[in-house]
This record gives structure tokens, sequence and C-alpha cells, in this order.
């Protein structure tokens, strides 16, 4: 049996004996961490103060999945559609990656935690891609948890990546035609040496995948929840884990 501790700060409750099987954990989980805006919302603070509160839903959430042996966890934490929000909203979002990794890179040192990304790099800024390389830096001889932060990441855009790679390699006689094929195009992705998400959790309500890992998720198991991302906590995690391990998954058999 696992037991999960709270590790926010502002508050601590103590959890009853989990019933989590150890031999049945995802080993690959994905989160589109929704709903920081209305978050702060509710109680008249503006949308910024979410995303702040979000970093610390992150930080709780990490610790929790690194317990129960999650492999990789892949945070959605920045779309390709996002920078159409409002640009101090933009600025303050692509500063948050090097405020966390700068406040818990010691921590995820420790907990042996490795961190990547996904996305396209070269179109975040300067500041934001310093951060993240001494963080990939830091932490690349982990091999505990690999934290995979999706920045100015979407499907779509993977996916026309993909068939141009595909096709400047067919061009340079690097790849045949008749070798494509879905381990080929696998290949290509953003993810090529990660496994495809066992589980992707979404919170605040919403029930879609928001062009989020569109090819990986073809046979994932869904997870929704009404709780927005800074109330996200251990026990709804460790809840979603429970109910994955329930699942019967058929893989289009019987």
């Amino acid at each position: 049996m696992i037991k999960l501790p709270f590790f926010n700060r502002k508050r601590r409750i103590d959890l009853q004996p989990s019933t989590l099987k150890l031999e049945n954990i995802p080993g690959h989980v994905a989160i589109i961490m929704d709903g920081n805006g209305r978050w702060a919302k509710k109680r008249g603070l503006p949308r910024i103060a979410g995303h702040k509160e979000g970093m610390t839903t992150v930080r709780r959430i990490v610790k929790a999945a690194n317990r129960i042996d999650v492999k990789v966890l892949t945070l959605y934490a920045f779309s390709k559609e996002n920078w159409k929000r409002p640009q101090a909203e933009v600025d303050f979002l692509m500063k948050l990656p090097k405020e966390f990794l700068t406040t818990y890179l010691p921590e995820l040192i420790e907990e042996n935690v490795k961190v990547q990304t996904i996305g396209d790099f070269e179109g975040l800024p300067s500041f934001t891609k310093e951060a993240i390389r001494e963080a990939m830096e830091q932490t690349k001889h982990n091999d505990g948890l690999i934290l995979n932060f999706a920045l100015n990441y979407g499907g779509r855009y993977e996916l026309v990546h993909a068939v141009q790679s595909m096709m400047k390699d067919i061009s340079d006689k690097k790849l045949q035609m008749e070798d494509i094929d879905e381990t080929c195009i696998s290949r290509y992705l953003y993810t090529e040496k990660l496994a495809d998400p066992d589980l992707i959790i979404r919170t605040s309500g919403e029930h879609r995948l928001s062009n989020f890992l569109l090819w990986q998720s073809a046979y994932s198991e869904l997870w929704f929840t009404e709780v927005l991302w800074p109330d996200f906590d251990e026990l709804l995690f460790e809840q979603a884990v429970s109910d994955f391990q329930n699942r019967k998954r058929r893989y289009g058999g019987i």
C-alpha cells in the first residue's frame, strides 16, 4: 500500500492508506493544467495569480507522481494558441518556467527528476530557453521521473513538423516512401524517445484534448475533473490513477 502525504506548505491533511495497485501504475501520465484564470477570477484576483498558484500545484503533483513510480509526467504548460492571450499574461507565463526551475531545481535534483521539454523550443524567449537548458543540464544524469514540459507546443504543429522532416529525408534519400509506417512517424515526433501516455488528465471541467498529443493519445485513457488546476491535489491525482487501474484497455480487441 502507498501513502501519499500533502506537500503544499499552505495546508496539510492526513491521507488514508492508498488503494493503488503497485503492479499497474501508468508509466506515462500527461496533464492538461486548465483553470488557472478561472481560479483567480473566482477570488477577485488577476489571472496571473492563478498561474502563480498553479506552479505550486506542479510541485505537489511532481512529488506525488515520483513517489508512486510514474516514469514520465508531461505537463501542458503553454500551447501554440496561448500566444493569442493578452501580452502581459503571455509575458508572465514565459517567466514562470524560470521561476519554477530556479526555485525548485535543487529539490528536483534531490528527487532524481530529469527535466525535458517538447514543442517549438526555438520560438521561446531567450530567458525561458536559458532556464530550461540549465535545468536539463543539471538533471541530465538523473534516472528517475522524467518531468516533460510541453512548451510552445501544438499537436497539429508537431505533425506538420514531422511530415516536413520526413519529406526532407526522402528528398535527401535518407528515408524511403515504403518505410513510412506508424513506428516511423513516431520517430519524427517530439516524443520519439517517450512511450505514449497511458493516462491523460484534464482539470477545470473541459472535455477535450485542445491540440495536445494528438497522435500519441490514440489509446490513452482520459480522466476529467471539474476541479481547477490550482486546487488539484495528491488525492485527486491518486483517484485518477486508481480509476485508470480499474479500466480495461483492449486496444481494439475483445
